[in-house]
């Protein structure tokens, strides 16, 4: 795609593309559109938009959203990925027995792992400031001991490097004096367990 292009990869029945076809008409954007079959997804679908998979997206620059809000943006959407996928998977661990706790272990993992590639080399999930993102993840860490725990596995087994930057968020003052100890975290799901009779 040429710089300064604005494409949204879209199908035409979906009422989710119409708002962003409306609000691009409202604002007189150009833009390309590129008609995706939802049973075959396209490679540049597939890269754009790697966590859902679905359309609208909105590409300008060779971005999946506009230049200005970007990191926000991202930000944002990997917040988000948290707060359902992570949390999901953890709330069924510790809730959960056989079949569905090895689901829900090996979600887990793979959100994680998900999450680990986003960081990649970075000190933080911004680069080298802690941001946004390094607060909406941090805070389960006190719960990964639980997890362990009670799901016999390893998160620093499998996800070394997200380990490895939950140590540096813990080196920050605000977040060390604000996360519980991981061992009172087990305490307390371990009498929710008892008490739900679980």
């Amino acid at each position: 795609m040429a710089s300064e292009e604005v494409v949204l990869l879209d199908c035409w029945a979906s009422m989710f593309g119409m708002r962003v076809r409306i609000a691009l008409a409202k604002k007189g954007v150009h833009y390309e559109c590129i008609e995706q079959n939802l049973a075959h997804k396209s490679p540049l679908l597939l890269e754009m938009n790697p966590i859902h998979k679905k359309v609208p997206v909105l590409i300008h620059n060779n971005k999946p959203i506009c230049d200005d809000a970007y990191q926000r943006a991202q930000a944002r959407f990997w917040a988000d990925f948290i707060d359902k996928k992570v949390y999901d998977a953890a709330w069924k661990i510790w809730r959960t027995k056989g079949e569905e706790q090895e689901g829900a272990k090996k979600d887990l993992i793979e959100n994680l792992k998900v999450l680990e590639n986003e960081l990649g080399d970075k000190t933080y999930f911004g680069g080298e400031t802690f941001g946004f993102l390094d607060v909406a993840l941090v805070t389960y860490y006190s719960w990964f001991y639980t997890l362990e725990k009670l799901g016999n596995l390893s998160i620093e087994a499998e996800c070394p490097k997200l380990i490895a930057w939950a140590k540096r968020c813990l080196q920050i003052e605000s977040v060390s004096k604000s996360l519980p100890d991981s061992k009172k975290v087990l305490d307390f799901v371990l009498g929710l367990k008892q008490r739900m009779g679980i």
